[in-house]
């Protein structure tokens, strides 16, 4: 028994051994298979959350300063800045991963859509502003048709029915 438990520390310690000398390293990415799999509609949400967030502490103004304001303020300021990533990690994948040069010809404008769309996503993180929000949902909404339009498929905007108001891009059925 007392072999036994000398064996499992010396592998143990040779594990971690082998650990420190080479560490794991972790790739995230949507998948590239390609499996060929993409869809703009997490970024249009995201992006309605950054708007909601927006509103929500844009609302706390009304609200007696004391922590139980400061705790929604925190958490909503978090919520808004994970959305904001969010909202440009799916983005980079479509923009990376699916357009292609032939999209490009079509739509000349689609690299500086989505470098600008990048951009007000960090200033919805860096600032407080329903009108970048809003500005970023716009351009979400403007990707989401080109999307769509190269998969030859037609766009409907319809409202989102959530809290935040707001419209979405739909494809519409064939």
């Amino acid at each position: 028994m007392y072999i036994e438990l000398i064996v499992m520390n010396i592998q143990f310690i040779k594990n971690k051994f082998f650990n420190i000398l080479y560490p794991i390293k972790y790739a995230y990415a949507h998948c590239d298979i390609p499996c060929g799999i993409y869809d703009p509609h997490r970024a249009q949400l995201d992006a309605l959350t950054v708007v909601r967030m927006n509103q929500l502490i844009n609302a706390l103004a009304d609200e007696p300063d004391d922590h139980q304001r400061q705790t929604k303020l925190a958490r909503y300021m978090a919520v808004k800045e994970s959305h904001a990533e969010s909202c440009k990690n799916e983005l980079r994948i479509i923009w990376a991963d699916y357009f292609k040069p032939e999209h490009l010809e079509k739509y000349p404008d689609l690299h500086d859509l989505f470098w600008k769309t990048m951009k007000i996503s960090s200033k919805t993180r860096q600032q407080v502003g329903l009108e970048a929000a809003e500005e970023l949902l716009e351009s979400v909404r403007k990707i989401a048709e080109i999307f769509w339009t190269t998969k030859g498929a037609k766009t409907q905007r319809q409202p989102s029915l959530q809290a935040s108001g707001g419209e979405l891009v739909y494809p519409l059925p064939k």
